[in-house]
């Protein structure tokens, strides 16, 4: 069965109903799907997914916590990553939650599309599922283009892991990509470990940890994503971020060129932009109006109304602010 799968928790709830009805949007009320718990703040996507019968929160607490378990052991191998996190301000492991996306590969579905909870579907995943009949990973973005959110590029051990030519062609974005399940059974996880431990884990970049991860997985068994940027004819590539402004939006469908989108990502902007926007801040940012549309696509009456002039969401804060913060009285 083929399948979309997301991960989320209470705290981008607003992003999550987007997404959700932006799928529904597209493909009906009956695809199914799977949310992976980030954490364990899941009372209100719990109480939004119970109202959605082909919606299903991933409760297998052995495969939640097989995953959580390799990521740890992977982790304990870098040099250097526990430092790097405690001087950003982390404890722990950083940003945890977030491989927990993985578990996709134990199931419920033979096939995902994996796509982030700061995402919208805008066209049918036909090209996507069909390409998986030839391929184990197809993915649809332009991430080769900076290796430094994938790779630490400064380690001389990359060169030796991977030839720059394929890291050039094969690394791509952790928010949207299709697999297959049961692609890392314990053999080849372990296999991965002993191979980290060996000093690879130097190349892993750790303030993007899943994307360093799931890339690092892929390429090195060997798994050779199928890149649709890189497969599809030049006249039907699009973009796929918010990053992008020239975009048009046509009947809450976006376009790149005449061309429609498979997917928009609202990369780089905060989870508290979105709440607070929902809340009826008048902030603005990127293809604020369509989040909004999917977001109240069921409540209508209940989209926030603005008035007055839209702060830009990445307005410089005020003196002040800035003054209070260095005095660590604000967050």
């Amino acid at each position: 069965m083929d399948g979309i799968c997301t991960l989320a928790n209470d705290r981008i709830y607003d992003q999550l109903v987007a997404l959700l009805n932006s799928i529904e949007a597209i493909l009906g009320s009956q695809f199914p799907v799977c949310v992976y718990p980030y954490d364990d703040h899941t009372e209100k996507i719990a109480a939004l997914i119970a109202k959605r019968p082909n919606v299903q929160l991933y409760d297998n607490q052995d495969s939640i916590e097989k995953w959580d378990n390799f990521v740890k052991a992977v982790w304990d191998t870098h040099p250097t990553a526990q430092e790097i996190w405690r001087n950003a301000g982390s404890n722990g492991y950083h940003r945890l939650g977030t491989h927990r996306r993985f578990c996709a590969f134990d199931g419920p579905f033979d096939r995902f599309l994996y796509m982030d909870g700061d995402t919208l579907l805008i066209d049918s995943p036909d090209i996507v599922f069909s390409s998986l009949d030839d391929h184990d990973c197809v993915v649809y973005d332009f991430q080769h283009k900076d290796p430094t959110h994938v790779y630490t590029v400064t380690s001389e051990k990359l060169n030796e892991v991977f030839p720059s030519s394929r890291v050039e062609s094969e690394i791509f974005c952790s928010g949207f990509y299709a697999s297959k399940k049961d692609l890392f059974d314990e053999e080849k996880r372990d296999w991965l470990l002993s191979k980290l431990k060996e000093g690879e884990a130097e190349i892993l970049y750790p303030m993007a940890p899943d994307q360093t991860m799931i890339n690092y997985m892929m390429m090195r068994c060997d798994i050779i994503p199928f890149n649709l940027a890189f497969n599809l004819p030049k006249d039907k590539i699009t973009g796929c971020c918010v990053t992008s402004p020239h975009f048009q939006v046509l009947d809450n469908l976006v376009y790149d060129g005449g061309k429609r989108l498979v997917y928009l990502h609202y990369i780089g902007l905060s989870s508290k932009l979105f709440g607070k926007v929902c809340n009826g801040e008048n902030i603005d940012f990127p293809y604020r109006d369509l989040f909004l549309h999917y977001r109240y696509l069921h409540e209508k009456e209940n989209r926030p109304q603005f008035k007055g002039k839209p702060k830009a969401y990445n307005q410089p804060p005020s003196l002040m602010k800035r003054v209070l913060k260095k005095l660590n009285l604000v967050n």
